[in-house]
């Protein structure tokens, strides 16, 4: 599943930004709101702000995308914690 791909790139560092964007674009979700992620990722690709792919994980759950639930996940993202993680794609 594309989801645990983002999570992995954050937490095991499994592949390069370019593979994860490749594979998004090659696994593109039909969720209406995903559709502007997938457009900055063909435009600019590995440039993209890895909020862009924490904005898209969020959408991804099914979540709407707000700035807090961002920097909630890039913190937990830079304290290496999953369960905040995780707590934070819940609704």
């Amino acid at each position: 599943m594309i989801t645990d791909a983002i999570d992995a790139y954050f937490f095991e560092k499994r592949m390069p930004k370019t593979a994860l964007i490749d594979a998004l674009l090659a696994e593109r979700s039909e969720i209406p709101a995903a559709q502007p992620y997938y457009r900055a990722f063909e435009a600019i690709g590995a440039r993209a702000a890895d909020e862009a792919l924490l904005a898209l994980r969020i959408v991804l759950a099914g979540l709407a995308v707000d700035d807090e639930r961002v920097k909630a996940l890039r913190a937990a993202v830079a304290a290496g914690n999953r369960g905040a993680y995780a707590g934070a794609l819940l609704a």
